[in-house]
């Protein structure tokens, strides 16, 4: 029986947390296949969709980002956390569960009317896409998709980024 990408996520109970089920995407990177897989769905949730260039975020965006760009002979572009990238940068600070994140992007890195597929392991909250959007429209580019291994429908995310193109290859209802 062929396995499903369902099939590599590795469900961690009370993690980080008592009643919070960690989805654990190290179960596809610990598996040849799954990760061969994993590619390929995120690839599938892109046909037809005309884009210059995936950004992804860090750090899970880069892992399957990276190779997701190189099949599609795209240029890749990482969204960092503050401090990380050593060029001139812009920055989108936005609210955590407990706290505020910061990323970055450098200046450069998307040029005015490109096309950008974003890129990330889970979609929860929404918060990190949300900022990570508003960093490339600041520099011109447009948002065309935003594609993710895994959606906690439970959290919200996909109303955050109402207005946006939001796909994901597996959906968990809870959170």
């Amino acid at each position: 029986m062929k396995k499903e990408l369902r099939d590599y996520i590795i469900d961690i109970p009370d993690f980080p947390k008592p009643g919070i089920i960690f989805r654990d995407v190290t179960g596809i990177l610990d598996s040849a296949e799954g990760l061969q897989l994993a590619i390929e769905e995120l690839k599938k949730l892109l046909d037809g969709v005309e884009f210059d260039v995936i950004a992804g975020a860090e750090s899970r965006g880069f892992i399957f980002g990276t190779p997701l760009a190189y099949e599609l002979k795209k240029i890749f572009v990482p969204i960092r956390k503050k401090g990380k990238l050593p060029r001139a940068t812009i920055e989108k600070s936005y609210d955590l569960e407990y706290g505020q994140a910061t990323i970055e992007l450098h200046k450069d890195s998307i040029k005015p009317g490109q096309k950008v597929v974003l890129i990330d392991d889970l979609i929860a909250t929404g918060g990190t896409m949300e900022a990570s959007a508003k960093l490339i429209e600041e520099l011109g580019g447009e948002v065309v998709k935003m594609i993710f291994l895994i959606e906690l429908e439970g959290l919200g995310g996909r109303k955050v980024l109402e207005g946006y193109d939001v796909a994901s290859v597996v959906k968990y209802p809870d959170k």
